[in-house]
């Protein structure tokens, strides 16, 4: 299996879980936490504030300005340079070799890159994914549950439609799988998958 596996998704779908048992069903390295890692390491910012930037054009760029040290003159923002550094890291990884890659734009980097991958989004109904929620963060209020929906959906939309050159962040379109893990569970998202990733290399 020669290719790089993107994995876009819904928050709350399950993407990184499903995009972890597709690393370890095929042998090859799943990067999510590794890219920030390696962000802090070559740009000198905090993992907690990259974690928290990263995926959001929206917030306020105010604490970026007291901390980077990289030229507003050259970026728009501070969010630009995260993002141009965590663009190259992307590139050296799908370099190594056949991996699985979780959110980040990194389906339109890799493509501008010229690099071979399938690329998978992710989604479900809230129900199935309020019941995620509760299980990652421990909260059952209903409300509050879907305010986190709204706003890491809305995240992760203003992020990806900006770094994707008008590309729309969910558009079936812009992915080779779309895949509903409410109504197919995990597993067969899984199986799915590998199936596709095997037989696009025969």
């Amino acid at each position: 299996m020669n290719k790089v596996i993107t994995i876009s998704r819904e928050y709350g779908a399950g993407g990184h879980s499903i995009g972890t048992k597709v690393a370890e069903a095929l042998g090859i390295p799943f990067y999510d936490r590794d890219i920030v890692r390696a962000t802090a390491e070559e740009s000198g910012f905090e993992k907690k504030l990259i974690e928290k930037e990263e995926e959001d054009r929206s917030t306020s760029d105010d604490i970026w300005k007291k901390i980077s040290s990289i030229s507003s003159s050259y970026f728009n923002d501070s969010q630009d340079a995260i993002h141009e550094i965590q663009k190259a890291i992307i590139i050296k990884m799908a370099q190594k070799g056949p991996c699985v890659i979780l959110g980040r734009c990194a389906d339109v980097i890799l493509k501008e890159a010229e690099i071979d991958t399938l690329d998978i989004f992710i989604h479900a109904d809230e129900l199935h994914r309020g019941v995620r929620v509760t299980e990652l963060t421990g909260t059952k209020n209903a409300t509050e549950i879907q305010k986190m929906l709204t706003k890491r959906d809305h995240a992760r939309h203003n992020y990806y439609n900006h770094y994707s050159g008008g590309q729309k962040w969910g558009d079936s379109h812009n992915y080779d799988m779309t895949l509903d893990s409410g109504k197919l569970g995990y597993d067969l998202c899984v199986k799915l998958i590998v199936e596709a990733a095997s037989e696009a290399e025969e």
